[in-house]
């Protein structure tokens, strides 16, 4: 990132997150890591007091907006295409490595914050520092630990282990270790403590409830004793409504929920982050890297089935994030991070601008930055993307990192022109086979 200079941004259209409708020829101040002026007092303030004049950059024609900030974004996942990968192909130094490498990505994506819930080995807290430091080019970022699960597990059956950790899970076992597991890991610096309330039992369909509302409700309380927030993996209206009722601060997934959840939630204050963009890939993109059509139609079911709850629980006021499950081989990083968005238009029937504030102002809560970054207001940070064309009209566009003209991240010009960030696998990083299927005698002669 280049030095912070006091800048203003002149004649462009200003989307500023809040909802309210665009505003032409709208200058924005910028001076150090704040916006400090916007529209009429923007220009004012360039002659106001014993401030050098601003450099001005001429964005007429151009859409100016807050930078994208992403719910729910696990970066140092390394994007693997199966949990064999992700638990077996994965060492410490190496993933924080890879972590480094690909945050880089997000930033160029136009995200300017992120939340990363839960990954690798810890190494969430320590990259947030380095890049907080100016070590790593980088968004913003908050970080969670391990996830914290049950003997049962998580989304990886059998790889789960008993107790102890492994990956990105941390696997408690007791009330006592529940208690511990969540004071070590706020010690050790994470930002949330993630509950992974539903896992995937072999040979039993779908994603079971694998925490008790008692349990739940030892982390909750634990942590929130400490200040430190609660969010939870839910695939399923009991685990949903058993969160909110613990007092889980924020809900991904909300699979399947009903109305008691729904109730708990408003009752309970939580947020929303459905996080359907990894359904919505594989759904509609599948058979181009090789998903079944079952896979397919579970994805579709379930982002239909969610959605009307999720879209009434908006229409009564809950808050609801735009995350993009980005870390995977469905979701890698520098591609889908405005996806999230793009689904609430075409599958929940909300208005590009209402969309764009779920991406932008509401990520604040994820961020615990709730009136600091978000929108384009006087006092903000100053994480702001200038592109051409206007995402009100079409949130597609926010796809199309061709069309970013500047970026600013904490008051700082982020070099949009340099090459995009490629490389090859480490060693041991990508898991080899011998063949991709069995060499049978009937397929050397049919």
């Amino acid at each position: 990132m280049s030095d912070m200079t006091r800048t203003l941004l002149q004649g462009g259209e200003v989307i500023d997150g809040t909802g309210a409708a665009p505003r032409p020829g709208t200058p924005v101040l910028i001076d150090g890591d704040r916006i400090v002026a916007v529209g009429e007092s923007a220009v004012a303030a360039t002659t106001a007091g014993e401030h050098e004049a601003p450099a001005v950059v001429d964005v007429a024609g151009l859409t100016v907006m807050p930078g994208i900030i992403d719910s729910h974004c696990h970066v140092t996942l390394g994007e693997p295409a199966s949990n064999d990968e992700l638990f077996y192909h994965r060492e410490p130094a190496s993933a924080a490595l890879i972590a480094a490498f690909n945050v880089q990505k997000l930033l160029r994506a136009g995200v300017t914050s992120f939340l990363d819930p839960d990954g690798l080995y810890n190494i969430g807290p320590a990259l947030r520092d380095a890049i907080a430091a100016g070590m790593v080019e980088g968004p913003t970022m908050r970080a969670g630990a391990w996830a914290l699960m049950t003997a049962v597990g998580g989304t990886a059956g059998r790889m789960i282990p008993d107790g102890g950790t492994a990956g990105y899970a941390e696997v408690v076992r007791t009330r006592d270790e529940m208690v511990l597991a969540t004071r070590r890991q706020i010690k050790n610096g994470a930002d949330v403590i993630k509950i992974h309330v539903t896992g995937s039992i072999p040979g039993r369909p779908g994603e079971l409830q694998v925490w008790t509302l008692e349990e739940l409700r030892v982390v909750c309380d634990t942590a929130h004793d400490l200040g430190v927030r609660v969010v939870a993996h839910c695939r399923g209206a009991d685990a949903t409504r058993d969160s909110a009722l613990a007092g889980v601060d924020i809900i991904f997934h909300a699979s399947y929920m009903d109305e008691a959840a729904l109730e708990a939630i408003h009752a309970s204050g939580a947020a929303l982050c459905p996080v359907f963009t990894f359904l919505a890939n594989l759904a509609e993109h599948g058979p181009k890297v090789g998903a079944t059509s079952s896979a397919q139609d579970i994805f579709r079911s379930e982002m239909e089935q969610t959605g009307r709850m999720i879209r009434k629980a908006y229409d009564e006021g809950v808050p609801l994030l735009a995350g993009s499950e980005s870390g995977f081989s469905l979701t890698p990083y520098g591609h889908w991070h405005y996806r999230e968005m793009e689904i609430f238009v075409e599958h929940l029937g909300l208005s590009p601008l209402e969309a764009i504030t779920t991406g932008t102002k509401n990520g604040a809560i994820a961020m615990d930055e709730v009136g600091e970054v978000g929108t384009i207001e006087a006092g903000r940070r100053a994480d702001i993307l200038v592109l051409e064309g206007d995402p009100s009209s079409d949130i597609s566009i926010l796809g199309d990192r061709r069309r970013f003209r500047y970026l600013w991240a904490r008051g700082r010009s982020i070099a949009l022109s340099r090459p995009w960030p490629e490389r090859r696998p480490l060693a041991g990083e990508k898991p080899s086979s011998w063949s991709a299927v069995p060499l049978t005698w009937d397929l050397v002669h049919p």
